[in-house]
């Protein structure tokens, strides 16, 4: 969860590119520690344990893809990819591997703060407390009694669409790929059939959204995967993907 003192790792082999990350971060109050290279990142996260780590994926001395395999054997703090090599197959296998985000450069200040601070807020799976019904809109998730809701009503919900929320809920803001929710939802063995998540997204939004066509929560990340944004407590301030310039993803409807 993000706290003023949250310690945040930038691993980025251009000196300038560090500095602009460094300036804007230390504006809001996080600490910043710096590794220049694959080895020395490595060793910052393991000895230092940040809170979140910045990562490029163009480093001098590995591919920042090797990074993410190993970090993600032995921590689960969010990963923000922040790299040039913005091809779909890249986001992809960032995204399986385990990393959290991605924002291509060039980037703008203000998007790359509010991605911190979404994956800041978000806690660690094994923190989360599914005991607590989750409310986004007119809908109520209560985990433990399976039950969901729309203005107090029960809604009804196939034993697939159920698996599907809850995967979905259970990592608000995060990106899944395709692969991880057919993976999940259906099992390894669904993994070729992108089909399905398709219809069954559709099938959601249609009991879940106002405005199905325009999504507010179940969103979809273009060519890669979903991402469930649930509502904030009151004051805070959401940055809708498709209302910001980006050269990573754009939340669309379909």
């Amino acid at each position: 969860m993000t706290t003023p003192s949250s310690l945040i790792l930038v691993i980025e082999d251009e000196a300038e590119i560090r500095h602009v990350v460094r300036t804007a971060l230390e504006a809001e109050g996080w600490r910043v520690c710096e590794a220049d290279s694959m080895a020395r990142g490595l060793i910052d996260a393991a000895s230092r344990k940040p809170d979140l780590v910045i990562l490029d994926l163009g480093l001098p001395d590995g591919d920042g893809i090797d990074f993410i395999h190993q970090f993600r054997g032995w921590s689960g703090a969010p990963l923000l990819v922040l790299s040039a090599r913005s091809a779909e197959g890249v986001k992809v296998s960032a995204l399986d591997l385990g990393a959290d985000d991605f924002l291509g450069k060039p980037f703008g200040v203000a998007e790359l703060l509010a991605r911190v601070r979404a994956a800041l807020r978000r806690p660690p799976v094994s923190e989360a407390a599914p005991s607590v019904p989750l409310r986004f809109g007119r809908v109520e998730l209560d985990r433990v009694r399976r039950l969901v809701r729309r203005d107090g009503e029960d809604l009804r919900l196939t034993a697939v669409e159920y698996r599907l929320l809850c995967a979905l809920a259970s990592r608000p803001g995060q990106v899944l790929t395709h692969r991880q929710l057919l993976r999940e939802v259906w099992g390894p063995g669904a993994v070729e059939h992108g089909h399905y998540l398709r219809i069954y997204m559709g099938r959601l939004r249609h009991k879940l959204e106002d405005d199905p066509a325009r999504p507010k929560h179940l969103l979809t990340e273009l060519g890669v995967g979903y991402r469930f944004m649930a509502d904030l407590p009151p004051g805070g301030v959401s940055v809708r993907l498709g209302e910001v310039r980006s050269a990573g993803f754009r939340a669309s409807p379909a």
